[in-house]
């Protein structure tokens, strides 16, 4: 989530959790990991959660005190592998769980038995490793923190995006008495030979097996009636490449030392109307 949303969200609600003087500004004396560390900031509580935003090898500062539980929530479908402190005597670290399926989160709980004490935490998991920073002092510790992903978010943005895309029909208004089926495939029989070319007296469908989205495309080229070859435009939708123009002969190519190729005849095969 973008952070001015969080920050919105935060206003909204009217929750903006006082932060310890030590939480907005480290001291000279601080050592290398808490001036290099992520601080919790002012405007990025949720209700009574500080959320941070992720990026790998970070170091992240989160302040407890006795007496409280501060609950480390991972993201959703994240399994835990393993939990490391550098001090597990006098601090009472455990882990559990909240919903389930793909909404299964894992929580880190922390509880520190006295002020004044300082250790790291490291956090690993299926999809990451998180470096914490775990101090405790008598006040302004932190009920709960999580973190954004906008990698992930972005990953599953695009793949909504391409499946969206994916649904969509390589074209509208066409009727199957508008559809020309006469179409020869021939050639070699790599994973990607299509599986049926047709048209519809202006563009120029071929139907390949879902392997293409795996295997390499290969290139379509127009074979003149020299026998030339010339690559041709076109564009994927789904599982079909779209030319925007009828072809007598054209063929299908990839690989260079032993290249495969398959040809597409118009007039070879069944005729109009019919699959």
């Amino acid at each position: 989530m973008n952070p001015l949303l969080l920050t919105a969200a935060a206003f909204a609600v009217g929750v903006h959790p006082v932060l310890p003087a030590h939480a907005v500004r480290s001291s000279p004396s601080a050592s290398p990991a808490q001036r290099g560390s992520v601080e919790p900031s002012a405007s990025s509580w949720v209700n009574a959660r500080q959320v941070f935003l992720w990026s790998d090898g970070a170091i992240y500062h989160v302040y407890t005190q006795p007496g409280m539980i501060t609950d480390i929530a991972l993201q959703p479908g994240e399994a835990l592998i393993a939990v490391a402190a550098g001090d597990t005597a006098r601090w009472v670290i455990g882990d559990t769980t909240s919903g389930s399926g793909e909404d299964k989160r894992t929580h880190v709980l922390v509880k520190p038995f006295s002020t004044g004490l300082s250790t790291n935490l490291v956090i690993t998991t299926d999809k990451r490793t998180y470096h914490l920073l775990l101090s405790s002092g008598p006040t302004g510790g932190m009920a709960a923190l999580a973190w954004n992903y906008p990698l992930d978010e972005l990953v599953a943005v695009k793949r909504a995006e391409a499946a969206a895309e994916a649904a969509k029909p390589i074209a509208t208004g066409l009727g199957i008495e508008q559809m020309y089926f006469g179409y020869q495939i021939s050639g070699d029989g790599p994973s990607w030979r299509p599986l049926r070319a047709f048209d519809d007296g202006r563009q120029t469908f071929i139907e390949f097996p879902v392997t293409i989205g795996v295997d390499e495309a290969p290139p379509l080229f127009l074979i003149g009636t020299d026998g030339a070859a010339e690559l041709v435009n076109y564009r994927m939708r789904g599982r079909f490449y779209v030319v925007d123009r009828i072809f007598d002969v054209a063929e299908l190519r990839l690989g260079t030392r032993k290249q495969q190729v398959v040809r597409i005849t118009r007039g070879g095969g069944k005729g109009r109307g019919r699959s």
